[in-house]
């Protein structure tokens, strides 16, 4: 790969505009130390003392997140609650300059919240331990799905390229559902900017543009039959869903790296890590990463190049969804290179 070329893409990272509709969560993190554990009075169970808190915009707010580390804008369409971690959520965002004008405030759903409970260990580093999580089972109402979809079309004018985060697997009770697939697939047809959707369990729902899931959930949710990881299924499966979604695809195999199934299938390796990591985020973060490479006009296999290196950046910071800079990724970029030679 020529990296002067995307060395100089990187130049204008800061003019491009990024629209991310889907799941906003709130990631909170609260910090005890079993030395610290009472008993309660009124029951005799053991009471955790939480002597610390932090909190993050997961799902499509990790990708928010990572975005705008890297140095582009971004316009985040989406839902949250009416309530404390629905403040919580729009606060991150806004603390990192989101553009959160298109983002719903309704009482009709709960923040989707991942509290995760951070516990001390003897050598003094902290491990999640229990996680608790608030969502919505509900449907997601008519009224918030016209409101969704008149804010995308208005947010879309301003976007240099769009990523979707299609999180949850039940139909219709998050923020994308079938109407608002129905109008992403036509913006896609109507607008030239590059479209990326992540979705965990509708992917083959989406056509005419790109399309990125892990090789589990290319098995278990989008059709595909086979081994996750046995290559050759991965391959097979993963052609079947290009051609199906009429468009290039990636499908990212964790330590293996990604393949994008163009008119050839390319593999990109991943940049090799040593010591302890934490995934947590790490698709997210890859979702950054090839966004804002095909807004900048690089082909889909420097995307996931890139993509590799951004991920590979995040997973080293432990106990936190991670971000990566351009000069982290610029640094990395040259060993994956070299690898693919």
């Amino acid at each position: 790969m020529d990296l002067n070329k995307i060395y100089s893409a990187f130049e204008h990272i800061k003019e491009k505009k990024i629209l991310v509709l889907g799941d906003y969560c709130l990631d909170k993190y609260v910090y005890s130390d079993p030395a610290e554990d009472d008993i309660s009075l009124e029951t005799g169970m053991t009471a955790w003392q939480i002597y610390g808190k932090k909190m993050a915009a997961g799902a499509a707010g990790t990708i928010t997140n990572n975005i705008r580390a890297l140095g582009a804008e971004t316009i985040c369409v989406g839902i949250v609650g009416d309530d404390g971690e629905g403040y919580d959520l729009l606060k991150e965002l806004k603390k990192i300059g989101a553009d959160t004008r298109y983002i719903i405030v309704s009482d009709e759903i709960t923040t989707a919240t991942y509290l995760k409970t951070m516990r001390k260990q003897e050598n003094g580093e902290y491990k999640e331990d229990t996680r608790l999580d608030f969502r919505n089972r509900s449907i997601t109402s008519e009224a918030l799905f016209d409101r969704l979809a008149e804010n995308f079309e208005k947010a879309i004018e301003e976007a240099d390229g769009v990523i979707v985060s299609d999180q949850f697997f039940e139909r219709n009770s998050g923020v994308v559902g079938d109407y608002l697939r129905i109008k992403i697939n036509e913006y896609a047809k109507k607008y030239d900017i590059p479209f990326l959707v992540d979705s965990r369990a509708f992917a083959r729902e989406y056509k005419g543009m790109y399309i990125k899931c892990n090789n589990y959930e290319l098995m278990k949710y989008c059709g595909a039959k086979g081994d996750p990881e046995n290559l050759d299924d991965v391959l097979c499966g993963g052609m079947e869903m290009k051609n199906e979604v009429e468009h290039s695809i990636f499908i990212t195999c964790n330590k293996d790296g990604i393949k994008v199934f163009e008119d050839e299938i390319h593999h990109v390796p991943t940049y090799p890590v040593s010591g302890e990591i934490d995934v947590t985020g790490a698709g997210d973060a890859s979702n950054a990463g090839i966004i804002i490479s095909l807004a900048l006009g690089l082909s889909p296999t420097e995307a996931a190049m890139i993509a590799c290196c951004v991920s590979s950046i995040t997973i080293q910071q432990l106990g936190t969804t991670g971000t990566a800079t351009v000069e982290g990724v610029k640094q990395r970029l040259v060993t994956v290179n070299d690898m693919m030679k």
